[in-house]
């Protein structure tokens, strides 16, 4: 889960992204609101965000005087302003995005995509050995542990008390774990719980049928109601 502060001397502003940010509730927890900047100073760090969505005019102190006060920080920026001046000084601090306000959903949608390409680009070049360890899953089983590549990982469905994963090779194994356990280790962009009985690998899905919840059809021919619960998440994960 990425940890997002906004920063916005306007409370309406940071109000109206706030709630816009609600949308990416799966992904993204906004863990501080400031609308001064001295109060943000003090507070940043202790809140150790993924992302900081600042302001760019801001009385006093502009977001890249901010920055400069900072003096270093690990976090992603992310510009939000009204003005379309600052272009240049946010390519210059490698800025994920820079968004006009009134922000637009779609260009929120857009940053919060590049936002997480760019994080996880972090984590590779610091630990290139648990990205490796992370790609794999340990199945126990009454035979033994199988050790797979979550890549091939059709679904997995529950089965009272027991999971049956269904992979690529259309190989099925039985593991007594229930899928709760199993929804915590598949925590990623690739994976989903869309009904109380299955989670799916989105990289399998080929096809989506609209309905109350509606219906994925994956690449082995299978047909997956989603719960409606579930439906407005799963659609902003796959469009």
């Amino acid at each position: 889960m990425l940890k997002a502060v906004i920063l916005d001397d306007e409370t309406r502003g940071s109000k109206l992204l706030s709630q816009k940010l609600q949308s990416f509730e799966d992904e993204l927890q906004v863990v501080g609101i400031f609308n001064e900047p001295a109060k943000a100073l003090n507070a940043i760090m202790t809140l150790d965000p993924d992302v900081l969505f600042l302001d760019v005019e801001m009385p006093g102190i502009n977001g890249f005087q901010f920055l400069e006060r900072l003096g270093s920080f690990s976090f992603e920026v992310i510009f939000t302003t009204a003005y379309d001046s600052y272009t240049l000084e946010a390519l210059r601090l490698s800025a994920v995005d820079y968004l006009m306000k009134p922000v637009d959903e779609d260009d929120l949608k857009t940053a919060i995509t590049r936002l997480r390409k760019r994080v996880a680009g972090k984590i590779k070049q610091r630990n290139p050995k648990s990205e490796f360890l992370n790609a794999r899953l340990a199945l126990p089983t009454a035979e033994g542990v199988y050790i797979i590549d979550k890549t091939t990982i059709l679904r997995v469905e529950a089965m009272s008390n027991y999971s049956v994963f269904l992979l690529t090779d259309n190989k099925k194994i039985i593991v007594s774990k229930t899928l709760k356990e199993y929804e915590v280790q598949l925590n990623d962009d690739f994976f989903m719980r869309i009904n109380r009985s299955v989670i799916v690998n989105l990289s399998y899905v080929v096809k989506y049928r609209k309905g109350d919840g509606g219906t994925l059809e994956l690449s082995d021919g299978a047909e997956v109601e989603v719960s409606p619960q579930r439906k407005e998440a799963l659609l902003q994960r796959l469009f």
